[in-house]
This record gives C-alpha cells, sequence and structure tokens, in this order.
C-alpha cells in the first residue's frame, strides 16, 4: 500500500511469499502487516477442520468458501463497521448452490432465510437502525439459506453471546465504546454452526427429552 507496486502472482501465495519477502515489499521494502499471513493461515487451518469434519466433497467446497468470505467480511466490518453487500451476494450465492444440491429439503433452507433475518429486521425497525445493522440481517439471510433454519438460529445465538462477552471484556479492558462490528461474532457463530451446530442440536433434543 506504501508504494502501489501492482503484485504479481508469485508474491500472492498465501504465507510462501511473505515469508520468502521476509515481510516486506519487494519494490519498496515497507513492511507487510502479520495479519496477512495470519488470516491466510488461520484460513487454510479452518479448510482442513472442514474437510477433516465433513469428509472431501461438495458440501465441504461450499463450506470452505463460505469461511473466507467469512473471514473477509469480519475483518472488513471490525475495521469499518460495514458489511460489503458484494460478500452477502457471494454467500446468497453459496446458499442457492446448496438449496439446489439438497433440493429434497428446500423448505428448511428457505425457512433460514427468513428465520433470523426477519427478527433483526424487527429490530432494525424498532431501534430506528441503532440495534443492528441492514449488513447484518443480510447476512444472516443468506446464511440462513445455506444452513437452514435450525442451525442458523443456533449461529444467531451463538453469535449473540459471543459479542456479549467479548465486548464486555474489550470496554472493561481496552476502553472499547458501546458501538460493536457484530459481524466477526455472527460469522464465529455460524462457523461453530457448520463445524458441529447438527451435532449441538441433537445433544440439546436429546437434553430436553424429545
Amino acid at each position: 500500500m506504501s508504494c502501489d507496486h501492482k503484485l504479481s502472482w508469485y508474491e500472492l501465495i498465501p504465507l510462501f511469499s511473505y515469508l520468502v519477502l521476509r515481510g516486506k515489499c519487494r519494490n519498496c521494502k515497507a513492511k507487510i502487516s502479520v495479519q496477512y499471513p495470519l488470516i491466510e493461515g488461520l484460513n487454510g487451518l479452518l479448510y482442513v477442520i472442514i474437510l477433516f469434519i465433513n469428509g472431501v466433497n461438495v458440501d465441504s467446497l461450499l463450506y470452505c468458501l463460505l469461511i473466507s468470505a467469512l473471514i473477509t467480511l469480519s475483518v472488513i466490518d471490525w475495521r469499518t463497521y460495514e458489511i460489503p453487500v458484494g460478500i452477502n451476494i457471494f454467500i446468497l450465492a453459496l446458499g442457492l448452490i446448496m438449496t439446489a444440491l439438497h433440493y429434497e429439503d428446500w423448505v428448511n433452507h428457505v425457512i433460514g432465510f427468513f428465520a433470523v433475518s426477519t427478527f433483526i429486521f424487527i429490530i432494525i425497525l424498532a431501534t430506528k437502525g441503532r440495534g443492528m445493522g441492514g449488513g447484518d440481517m443480510k447476512l444472516m439471510a443468506a446464511a440462513g439459506l445455506m444452513l437452514g433454519w435450525q442451525n442458523t438460529v443456533l449461529a444467531f445465538l451463538l453469535g449473540c453471546i459471543i459479542g456479549s462477552i467479548i465486548h464486555v471484556i474489550r470496554m472493561r479492558v481496552s476502553k472499547a465504546d458501546h458501538q460493536l462490528a457484530f459481524g466477526p461474532y455472527l460469522s464465529a457463530g455460524i462457523l461453530i454452526a457448520v463445524l458441529f451446530g447438527n451435532e449441538m442440536i441433537s445433544w440439546y433434543i436429546g437434553l430436553l427429552g424429545l
């Protein structure tokens, strides 16, 4: 970013390029933020976990693409308090593909589109946009189409719990204000639902004896 040098393909190989360049721009020698290899490493690690848990199949490919989108929107939302609409459209496209692949369960996916997003829409109307943002609503609609309604509700609840705990700690430790970027916490909830959602729901239903 310091010299506007156009990066070549061999300067964009995840992790490897950063290590070879020793964390510096090849053109102007400016330091490259360690954020980039950390995010690349996290992305790769989550790919491995998804493939390990879900096996090598089309669903896993879609989940891997979803994870990359969630990581990207989390970083952007954390910095700007805004979720790019293009990323939500990308996740919506993944949801449409997932629904088509599991057409016999299409009702579950369609209900998932509305299950949480409608609730967020009501919050937005009731608080005049101060409670939650439109990007959060669109994210949960798109993710809901992909995950189905049960996992989407679980993802939202987990996101709320994680966000509440972490943000309270941040307000006490780093004096962060009350405004928070909710996208990263929703993304964390979605990730947990993708990896362990069915098991968590089955455990809860068994706990209730249903």
